[in-house]
């Protein structure tokens, strides 16, 4: 690697002090020149005392900002020309980000790249042979949820392939920093959870393309500093996916989509009730609803600004 770092690594944390010593290790294994920045979203568990022991250069922050508020300043801190986004419950296999990187410039329409994503439970955990996957890339349903492709599946050798990918998670992905900057990073409206998707899909709009790379191989425990932090974790997490979920499919799904998205909400809220978690998954659709007028208006805004057709020829695809 060249004597100027060609990754910006960005860390969002939050209460993460039990999480965050595997993945700095990880990262201190990988080799090559690259910056580090973790940007603590007020942590009351250690985590700042953590950071300073290790001597890692850090942002600390009074309150919990979100996570796409996290990954844009932390992205503004720094100046590689490609951004590595990692939750703070990743941690990496020896080679990884060498491969994102070689994923990128071997293919210059590629606007992000994200590894081979393995869940880091269950029996198989540590083997990165035999463990289940979290993710081999964001897919969509054909009226625009997104899911992880593969997740918790054992490993087909369809996954052990490169591919193109609708989008990247963002668990753990690398993004050129020019399209962060055009796109004006994460839309911090959404706090956490599908602001990932939102980017994948105003990226695909604008022209971008994303790749999977399974040479490169990250663990993931999942919302693991979500739910250490969180007072009611699932009932914020209900209403936050129900909330940002509709925001995101207005934004670019067909009008002929709208029945079919119907009768998925109307089923989503009878599972909630009987998960007792009614209250903050409503709350969280009338949320939505209340900011269908903003954006209705990103909609038009996209559609001037590129072809929502690039985006929506994967609603439904595999």
């Amino acid at each position: 690697m060249s004597a100027e770092p060609q990754v910006a690594v960005v860390v969002p944390s939050w209460n993460s002090a039990g999480l965050l010593p595997r993945l700095l290790d990880s990262l201190a294994e990988q080799g090559g020149e690259r910056e580090l920045l973790v940007v603590d979203n007020g942590s009351r568990d250690g985590t700042l005392e953590l950071l300073r022991e290790r001597g890692i250069p850090h942002l600390s922050l009074s309150r919990n900002t979100g996570f796409a508020a996290a990954v844009n300043l932390g992205a503004a801190r720094t100046a590689a020309p490609l951004v590595l986004a990692l939750n703070a419950d990743t941690v990496l296999e020896p080679g990884a980000v060498s491969a994102l990187v070689a994923a990128l410039a071997a293919d210059p329409g590629l606007g992000g790249v994200q590894p081979r994503i393995l869940q880091l439970e269950g029996e198989a955990a540590g083997d990165p042979e035999t463990a289940r996957l979290y993710s081999a890339g964001m897919a969509l349903s054909a009226d625009g949820r997104a899911y992880e492709t593969g997740a918790g599946e054992s490993q087909a050798d369809a996954y052990r392939r490169p591919r193109e990918v609708f989008g990247v998670c963002g668990a753990a992905c690398l993004l050129r920093r020019e399209l962060f900057a055009d796109l004006g990073g994460y839309d911090e409206s959404y706090f956490s959870f599908y602001e990932d998707v939102d980017l994948n899909l105003r990226a695909r709009i604008a022209g971008w393309r994303f790749g999977y790379e399974p040479a490169a191989v990250v663990w993931h425990l999942g919302n693991a500093s979500w739910l250490a932090g969180a007072e009611r974790p699932s009932a914020w997490n209900a209403r936050l996916v129900a909330r940002n979920r509709l925001v995101t499919q207005a934004k670019f799904v067909p009008a002929r989509a709208l029945p079919r998205i119907a009768a998925v909400e109307a089923g989503a809220l009878a599972r909630a009730a009987r998960q007792r978690r009614f209250g903050a998954t409503l709350r969280g659709k009338l949320e939505g609803l209340a900011r269908l007028p903003g954006a209705l208006g990103e909609r038009h805004r996209l559609r001037r600004s590129g072809d929502p057709a690039t985006a929506r020829r994967w609603l439904g695809a595999a």
